[in-house]
């Protein structure tokens, strides 16, 4: 779920046991009654809009909050490790030794990172509904595609640079708003720990023992050169939380996917899970062997493997609760609770009730196009930075010449202002890592596809992976 959410939680000492009330609420919907009942409190809506805009997005999908009126950010050291890592060179490698500005004028620019206020929430349901009615298949996501763009467009006005709107679809299309962001682009590195400190225990032990870490980073915003001026921010408090307090966690969670149905959930035990965790083993492997090789290969690929090594752990989680037959078995009964209330009133069976069997079939589709689509459209052929920026430049000159509503999402008006802030990215490239990058995955999209698949015959030709790789890199 795409979106700003509050997270209130209360530990209530008793008998020496804690307990917790939890809950995730977007701001424009938070459960008022509720938190007046159980906690005494009541959020106004100047407090909602405070939290609301002190809470900021990073664009590639972290949280953060402004801490002080001159633009401060606190954030996640995860969250700034591609940063750090662009910023070091082989002479300062500010991933091993860390980064600290003295002084305001120390801070260096991020080459890539995009930082978003959340504004405004308003609710367009209406809107799309009324576009996409009646309509299914390749007309339904025209249609939606089409007035989606129109509304982000309509939403940032003429202010592209500094405005950012996305719709965001909530509750599996229930609700469609529109959130609009104050867009920061230029950002800089304040403080960051070395790794070591940040994740220390390595993996996963850092996530076993986080009181341990040092796992923070410090960016600043900035407008026109300047450190952004700041209104709405969360101030440190030296003294901490009291036991027993209530405390609310704002920011900017991943979806859920508690209203999977089994089939969809049998397509991630069986298909998806089972496929990443494979191709991510086999990608650590070969940028372990790279490491290996020098000090500053191992430098080079230290972000990467971070990454992989995040995505292995949190993915190998998920396919353990999957394997757990308690765990469908819960599911099976929620499915089959919901399905018998659905059939028990003709109104409601005639409306939904084709809902499930439909999403299976859908499943049954998906699966025969899964691993064509994560070779062809996915990474799994061109894991390499040359080609994200000749894909976009190439289909970027084509999608521009259509109208707005009619692009691909992430060329649309919107949109263009992140895609430039990519493409003309400072940070550097190395080569000789993108040609180890581009041969494993050009050789397991022949190993996946088969050496007799059209695709495969089309990019390869009459080269082997090694040299087609060779020829890029020299290109």
């Amino acid at each position: 779920m795409k979106t700003i959410a509050i997270i209130a939680a209360t530990a209530l000492a008793v008998c020496a046991s804690a307990y917790a009330g939890e809950g995730m609420w977007t701001p424009d919907n938070l459960p008022t009654k509720e938190l007046q009942s159980k906690y005494k409190f009541t959020p106004t809506k100047q407090w909602v809009e405070h939290v609301q805009k002190a809470a900021l997005r990073l664009a590639g999908g972290c949280s953060g909050s402004f801490v002080s009126s001159t633009g401060l950010v606190l954030t996640n050291h995860h969250c700034v490790n591609s940063c750090v890592m662009q910023l070091s060179t082989a002479q300062k490698d500010f991933i091993a030794s860390g980064f600290y500005a003295k002084e305001q004028k120390d801070e260096i620019k991020c080459p890539e990172i995009e930082l978003n206020r959340l504004d405004t929430i308003t609710d367009v349901t209406q809107r799309v509904k009324q576009a996409v009615d009646g309509k299914s298949g390749e007309e339904y996501s025209k249609a939606e595609k089409s007035v989606k763009s129109a509304i982000e467009k309509e939403c940032a006005g003429n202010d592209a640079e500094g405005t950012r709107c996305d719709v965001v679809s909530l509750y599996h299309g229930g609700i469609y708003d529109v959130y609009k962001y104050h867009r920061y682009q230029d950002v800089r590195l304040v403080f960051a720990p070395e790794l070591a400190m940040a994740f220390f225990g390595g993996d996963p032990d850092n996530f076993n023992f986080p009181r341990y870490d040092l796992d923070m980073g410090v960016l600043r915003a900035y407008e026109n050169g300047k450190p952004a001026k700041v209104v709405d921010f969360f101030p440190f408090s030296k003294n901490g939380a009291d036991e027993g307090e209530m405390t609310i966690v704002v920011g900017n969670p991943g979806g859920t996917d508690r209203q999977l149905t089994i089939a969809q959930l049998e397509t991630t035990r069986d298909l998806d899970t089972p496929h990443a965790l494979l191709r991510l083993a086999e990608m650590r492997g070969v940028i372990e062997r790279f490491r290996a090789e020098s000090a500053e290969n191992s430098r080079v690929a230290e972000s990467d493997l971070f990454g992989i090594e995040n995505s292995f752990k949190a993915l190998k989680g998920r396919e353990e609760a999957l394997l757990d037959p308690e765990v469908f078995n819960f599911k099976r009964k929620q499915e089959a609770e919901l399905r018998d209330y659905v059939n028990a009133d003709p109104a409601r069976k005639a409306k939904y009730g084709a809902a499930w069997d439909n999403i299976a079939k859908a499943e049954d589709v998906y699966r025969n196009l899964e691993l064509p689509y994560q070779f062809e459209e996915g990474r799994g052929s061109f894991f390499t930075k040359y080609f994200t920026i000749a894909r976009a430049l190439v289909r970027g000159a084509e999608e521009r010449k259509k109208p707005n509503g009619e692009r691909l999402r992430e060329f649309t008006d919107s949109r263009l202002p992140s895609l430039t802030q990519q493409l003309f990215s400072t940070a550097p490239i190395y080569p000789d890592y993108e040609k180890v990058k581009l041969g494993l995955s050009l050789t397991k999209m022949r190993e996946w596809l088969g050496t007799d698949n059209a695709f495969v015959l089309k990019v390869l030709g009459k080269e082997s992976p090694q040299q087609l790789a060779e020829i890029e890199r020299a290109s």
